[in-house]
């Protein structure tokens, strides 16, 4: 299983992950050649070692139409998907991982078990989603968030998806990343929700109920992306122009921005649930391999980071 071509600033970002302690992660349900495939390109890559989770027989039927070789990976058996979710996030309150990667599975499903409240990974901080694309036209890495996970966030659940996607950019070597907290205009309308958010948020930043990144919002997508549309429309933004990170107003928003810089802006894409105990790279089944290959790699960079602030029990 040989390593698929990735972009660039993606490449990099996998030398980033081999000069790191390698990762154990929990492949959960990878009964598909597809989710297989990614995964065992990870381990190719050296990015992690696989604990594959999952019903023996179909995981050994999908390895065996890839041509490939499982015998060196454990693997833990079990009946149905559930189980599968239910195994792996076990394995990862154990200890025994510390990391997940969704295989043919849904993410609903895989999710319910991550975040259940007696079972599952849960923090104090709310789980979400973070797209890291790297779009031609944008000279850095972008984090979108969040366009998978929470619909339609309230102002305590923003705070936790803007520190979770601070978190990982600070994994990924920015510790002080720029955050654009996106509205239809870049002006404060009590009308517009979304434009108070973005306003409290900021003012959270300032009362360091946020940390470590600099914030500004509202801001309408134009002004946040382009600093001479900010300049036409008088703008003072620290921000504006130059940021690391979007913040959406709610899951159809940003599942919709996230597409467009993908299948028209021809970004290469992958994607990591944060908030929980351990990071889960979450891919769609459209995801290609490179995809998932580069998911697997931040979620290795998110579980370095966790490690270094509270070890995992061995």
């Amino acid at each position: 299983m040989s390593t698929p071509e990735l972009d660039p600033r993606f490449a990099n970002l996998l030398q980033q992950v081999r000069s790191q302690p390698k990762q154990r992660m929990a492949v959960v349900h990878p009964v598909d050649e597809l989710s297989l495939a990614g995964a065992l390109a990870a381990a190719e890559a050296g990015v992690v070692d696989l604990v594959l989770v999952g019903p023996r027989e179909r995981i050994q039927k999908a390895a065996d139409s890839l041509g490939a070789d499982i015998s060196c990976f454990e693997l833990i058996e079990t009946e149905y998907s559930h189980a599968s979710a239910a195994a792996a996030v076990q394995l990862a309150r154990e200890g025994k991982v510390s990391a997940l990667m969704k295989g043919a599975i849904s993410s609903d499903e895989l999710l319910t078990i991550v975040i259940d409240p007696v079972i599952g990974l849960r923090t104090a901080r709310r789980a979400s989603h973070v797209y890291v694309l790297s779009v031609p036209d944008y000279p850095k890495l972008m984090l979108v968030t969040d366009a998978a996970i929470n619909i339609e966030p309230d102002l305590a659940t923003k705070r936790d998806i803007v520190q979770n996607a601070v978190d990982l950019a600070h994994a990924l070597g920015n510790s002080l990343p720029k955050v654009a907290i996106l509205s239809a205009v870049e002006k404060v309308k009590p009308q517009i929700q979304s434009t108070i958010d973005a306003a409290a948020l900021c003012k959270m930043s300032d009362r360091k109920q946020i940390t470590g990144a600099i914030l500004d919002g509202p801001l309408a997508f134009d002004n946040a992306i382009s600093l001479e549309a900010a300049q036409q429309k008088g703008i003072d933004s620290p921000v504006a122009g130059d940021p690391d990170i979007l913040v959406v107003p709610d899951l159809v928003s940003g599942n919709i921005l996230a597409k467009q810089l993908t299948f028209l802006g021809h970004a290469s894409s992958a994607g990591l649930v944060m908030g929980a105990k351990v990071p889960v790279a979450l891919t769609s089944r459209a995801e290609n391999i490179a995809s998932r290959v580069v998911s697997a790699a931040l979620a290795a960079l998110v579980a370095v980071q966790q490690q270094q602030q509270t070890p995992i029990r061995k």
